[in-house]
């Protein structure tokens, strides 16, 4: 069971929110923050730096994007959907180009695949979250 969870369970919401969706874009947040920093080291370490430019940039826009709303989101509140909406549209765009830079690289690089993953895993959630407080 997941930390977003375990601390779901512990809080008395009163929103209608669906518990699954949110638990999910949380930890899709997460790990796509995680694996978009750690992609940004590996990619440092690539002979070919020029080549990686792109994919670094946005891997660290796409690790503060995850990290602002997953942020909002762990406070698990009833949502202010005039700044949750926004956010999770931007983690949307963030999440696809990432996600498609990353794919670019996956053949060679192995923690671009990973990251790649990661990124398309977090789109989906947010979306949904996104489809669950309109």
């Amino acid at each position: 069971m997941s930390y977003a969870r375990q601390m779901l369970s512990t809080l008395q919401r009163n929103n209608s929110v669906s518990a699954d969706a949110l638990v999910a874009a949380i930890d899709a947040l997460s790990d796509c923050s995680q694996a978009c920093s750690a992609d940004t080291s590996a990619d440092l370490r690539e002979q070919d730096l020029a080549e990686m430019v792109t994919c670094i940039r946005l891997c660290l826009d796409c690790t503060d994007i995850c990290d602002a709303t997953l942020a909002i989101l762990s406070r698990m509140t009833e949502p202010d959907r005039e700044v949750t909406r926004p956010l999770l549209e931007s983690c949307i765009a963030i999440c696809d180009s990432c996600g498609a830079e990353c794919e670019r690289h996956a053949k060679m690089h192995e923690h671009c695949r990973v990251c790649g993953e990661a990124c398309r895993r977090c789109e989906r959630a947010c979306k949904e979250l996104l489809t669950a407080i309109k």
